[in-house]
């Protein structure tokens, strides 16, 4: 790989993590020997993980405990460390980088001087070990091609991110949609290669984690509405919009009727409905089906929640599921 790599632009690496431990050892094996500099941003990790990094010979980061964290701060500080141009591989420290991926995604930005930004196929490691994380990895799956975001892995154009400001630090959630559609918006295009990328470890086995998941999503939906929703590209309106209707105008309006006729508690038979309806789609499936419809009421919830705390003047906390 070192040497398929030398006629191509150099390539660092920056991963952030939080109390990965083995997750982030198997993240940083994975990107020894392929690139150039290798940056970890720790945003406050109690267990080993420093320790893990150090041994890697990593170039540790460690974020200021006084400020809130976000995954955007943490890649923010990770680009600061590195100079100059160049390409940067950003990788969250629960995924392992694929042996072949770096080569892959060089050669097309080589290729593609308009590009800034390019995924590849993440894949969850244990997609058996529980449905939400089969969910997960059928998440992460979508057709090669010019697309509009990529998520928390990517090789990335550090001249482009530079140019755009690089991540909003004070997004919680849905910081890699919010800087693609800014760099779009300055002419660059983000792709999606048919290439294997990463291999990610969401380690959900309870309700309650895909639950805080999922409203950690519509926190995001509502955050991007705000700050990009009357633009052209009505930036997560829609999204933001399905979460409300679904998970709390309609249940609230059937209640509410209920209180007049209490008949009208049967107008909930439109959630399982809606069930029917997605399960039937091609390529739908029904535990596909049962948790789109049940993640709009996490999901409302996390919408809800930003919009509370911005009405409150408050700073939004980390949702994290792990």
């Amino acid at each position: 790989m070192t040497e398929q790599l030398t006629d191509l632009p150099p390539v660092d690496a920056v991963v952030i993590g939080r109390n990965e431990g083995a997750r982030l050892e198997a993240c940083l094996g994975s990107l020894r020997g392929q690139v150039r500099r290798l940056v970890y941003v720790d945003s406050g990790s109690t267990d080993d993980s420093i320790a893990i990094a150090q041994a890697a010979r990593a170039e540790v980061v460690l974020l200021d405990l006084q400020q809130p964290f976000t995954a955007a701060r943490a890649r923010n500080a990770g680009l600061a460390r590195l100079d100059g141009d160049g390409l940067v591989m950003l990788v969250d420290g629960d995924c392992r980088v694929q042996p072949d991926w770096l080569y892959q995604a060089a050669l097309h930005l080589t290729e593609r001087p308009d590009c800034a930004v390019v995924c590849g196929r993440r894949r969850e490691i244990a997609p058996q070990a529980s449905i939400y994380n089969r969910l997960i990895d059928r998440e992460w799956a979508g057709p090669a091609g010019e697309v509009k975001a990529c998520g928390g892995d990517a090789l990335m154009r550090r001249a482009a991110l530079r140019a755009v400001g690089g991540f909003n630090p004070g997004l919680i959630a849905g910081e890699e949609p919010e800087l693609c559609l800014r760099l779009r918006r300055a002419g660059w295009q983000i792709w999606r290669i048919d290439a294997e990328m990463t291999l990610h470890d969401a380690a959900i086995t309870r309700l309650g984690q895909w639950w805080r998941r999922s409203r950690r999503a519509g926190h995001a939906y509502a955050e991007g509405a705000a700050l990009h929703g009357s633009g052209p590209e009505r930036h997560w309106v829609a999204e933001t919009r399905r979460a409300l209707l679904w998970g709390a105008v309609l249940p609230l309006a059937i209640v509410a009727l209920a209180f007049v006729n209490v008949h009208a508690l049967w107008l909930f038979l439109i959630y399982p409905l809606q069930v029917i309806r997605l399960g039937l789609r091609p390529g739908g499936g029904w535990d596909w089906a049962f948790f789109t419809v049940l993640g709009k009421f996490a999901e409302a919830q996390g919408a809800l929640g930003y919009y509370l705390g911005r009405l409150m003047g408050r700073k939004s906390a980390l949702i994290e599921y792990k």
